[in-house]
């Protein structure tokens, strides 16, 4: 008898126990799912209509940021975002610094001969060589392009529709002079290293310029 009674007991708790358990979560006391993440403020490779994408340059001698052009280059700012959202660009080194002409970057191996492991399409266009304009350094080859890129420090009409242009500069124009200003050796490289410490890519909105 006194068995049966303890039987019944537990038996009794327990529903109760499975009751209030379900009151509990349909009450929307138990535990939360984490919120869904924000993407709206991260880079998109096609942004919303009326956005830029704009790479932010943090250097050993400043910051400075240019604007993509995707309608102009999109397979070559394809590539640039994705090797930036990849830290490609972080610790190299401008290893080419022409006065008056050019400043080159985005060479893993820093000697102007590497590169990611690939190379891109050419996309040749109407955007002209002047004073901050962005395009991709390349060899003799058309398609060779991968990584390295160059800033221009004044206008280069020689080069247009020979390299593909995909970016300018909207800010820290000076911070380009800065670095174009640098020493170099008889090989057009900087005495010191002037370091891309790290490229980042925004979607940045018209409300935020």
């Amino acid at each position: 008898m006194r068995d049966t009674l303890i039987t019944l007991i537990a038996i009794i708790v327990v529903i109760g126990l499975i009751v209030a358990f379900n009151k509990y979560y349909r009450q929307g006391a138990g535990p939360k799912a984490a919120p869904a993440r924000d993407f709206s403020k991260e880079a998109s490779l096609k942004p919303e209509e009326g956005n830029k994408l704009v790479a932010v340059v943090e250097t050993s001698k400043g910051t400075f940021s240019f604007e993509l052009l995707p309608k102009d280059a999109p397979g070559t700012v394809e590539n640039f975002v994705r090797l930036a959202r990849k830290g490609f660009y972080d610790g190299t080194i401008f290893h080419r610094v022409v006065p008056g002409f050019v400043i080159q970057g985005g060479d893993p191996t820093g000697t102007g001969a590497g590169g990611p492991g690939y190379t891109i399409k050419a996309e040749f266009n109407a955007r002209k060589h002047v004073e901050g304009t962005v395009a991709m350094a390349r060899s003799d080859h058309p398609d060779s392009a991968g990584s390295q890129f160059y800033v221009c420090l004044a206008p280069a009409p020689h080069l247009d529709r020979k390299y593909t242009v995909f970016g300018r500069v909207i800010e820290g124009m000076d911070v380009v002079r800065a670095i174009n200003q640098a020493p170099t050796n008889e090989n057009d490289r900087p005495l010191e290293d002037i370091i891309m410490k790290k490229v980042t890519v925004q979607e940045v909105t018209a409300s935020e310029e």
